[in-house]
């Protein structure tokens, strides 16, 4: 990864120096607003910037248009891509240091589009310290589900939900929680977002042969204990997982589906036989995240008991008049025990509680003063019948 400072760098003469001041500024307000995407988007008039915050994108005052090409091309630039085309979509990633040992790290993503090229800048993060599991948003009961999962010897452990939903940061989580002196972690992604010291971890280059199918190969005979795949993305990939997974190897990885119980269909469709799955499998989360109200500025609900909703407050310094700072996610979980109950036991399914929606927990979250109802429809759309029980006064399994 290109490193750069951008305050140093020779580049900087006099005809650059309103550029390099724009990137600083726009870097460091996008730092401080705690965005996790950059959008440099053209137009048929000109340009506009918007930050992605909390998950909703924001417009934020652009540079003078005259110094759009410019600083497009000194992003370019700094991410080693090719500033000369602009026919290809292009990814290349940039570090800028702002201290002793600190950067802050990009995947830069070019495009292009009918009013010329767009850029977006992805935020790599640093994994956080370690402090447990219960801090991503999953209730006591759900951290027991997945402490029980990670315990074993083997099997596979699968995260699903859309692009932006966590999966990596809870991946990482419970990598953490495995990680000591005497395994073997090694992981494969496209590409490495975030780093685990001590892990072998290894970045998909499709370009030279290097895919996930290749690497898992290489990896079985790398000595792993425990092997985490970014994504099953094809059958391939997805056998090999399962392979992995019954002999003798702990597997995390992920999946794009709406809900945990389809993981068990997408695999299916992927070529793999129900009883794989059922020998295997041992834990799917689903899961989203929601954006956190604001401690400072939220206000009590007046139509819904007990509730609150965004403050907005244009003078609250900790979110910026935006109600809400940060987010949690809301899981659901099925384990290898509601696995082989739906499948192999009629009867026991028939009578046994309904599994958990991600409109359960997202419900305890409302219930816990920790979102809306509002955010809650945003990203999961209308409830179910079980889900209004849950928080009126209903129980749902595994959730407060």
């Amino acid at each position: 990864m290109p490193r750069v400072d951008t305050h140093q760098d020779p580049r900087t003469a006099a005809g650059e120096a309103p550029v390099v001041h724009w990137l600083d500024r726009i870097l460091a307000d996008a730092r401080a607003r705690r965005a996790s995407d950059l959008h440099f988007e053209r137009s048929a008039r000109g340009w506009r910037l918007r930050l992605r915050i909390d998950g909703v994108l924001h417009d934020v005052p652009s540079p003078p248009l005259h110094l759009r090409d410019a600083l497009l091309a000194r992003i370019k630039t700094l991410a080693g891509l090719d500033i000369a085309e602009h026919r290809r979509p292009q990814d290349g990633r940039l570090a800028v240091p702002r201290g002793p040992a600190i950067e802050d790290a990009f995947r830069v993503s070019t495009l292009p589009t009918i009013h010329g090229e767009k850029l977006v800048l992805r935020r790599l993060e640093s994994l956080p310290p370690s402090e447990g599991l219960a801090q991503l948003g999953l209730a006591p009961a759900q951290v027991d589900l997945i402490t029980t999962a990670l315990s074993t010897s083997h099997g596979m452990i699968v995260l699903t939900g859309p692009t932006g939903s966590g999966k990596s940061l809870t991946l990482f989580s419970m990598l953490q929680t495995l990680q000591h002196d005497g395994i073997n972690i090694c992981t494969v992604e496209d590409p490495v977002e975030i780093r685990l010291p001590g892990a072998n971890q290894v970045s998909i280059r499709d370009k030279t042969g290097l895919d996930f199918a290749t690497v898992l190969r290489a990896l079985l005979r790398q000595d792993p204990d425990v092997i985490m795949i970014g994504e099953i993305r094809d059958a391939q990939t997805a056998d090999i997982a399962i392979q992995a997974a019954q002999t003798g190897h702990r597997v995390l990885s992920t999946l794009h589906t709406n809900d945990a119980p389809s993981t068990v269909t997408r695999l299916r469709d992927l070529g793999i036989a129900p009883y794989r799955i059922a020998d295997t499998l041992q834990l799917v989360a689903a899961q989203r995240l929601l954006r956190r109200l604001c401690p400072a500025c939220r206000r009590a609900d007046p139509h819904n008991t007990g509730e609150w909703r965004a403050g907005e407050d244009r003078g609250c310094t900790s979110c910026g008049g935006i109600g809400f700072r940060g987010r949690i996610a809301a899981f659901q979980l099925m384990t290898a025990r509601d696995l082989h109950t739906s499948h192999t036991d009629r009867d026991a399914s028939e009578t046994a509680p309904p599994l958990p929606t991600l409109h359960d927990a997202a419900f305890a979250h409302v219930a816990n003063g920790l979102t809306t109802r509002e955010e809650m429809r945003r990203v999961l759309g209308p409830g179910d019948a079980a889900s209004h029980a849950a928080l009126t006064g209903g129980t749902a399994q595994g959730l407060p």
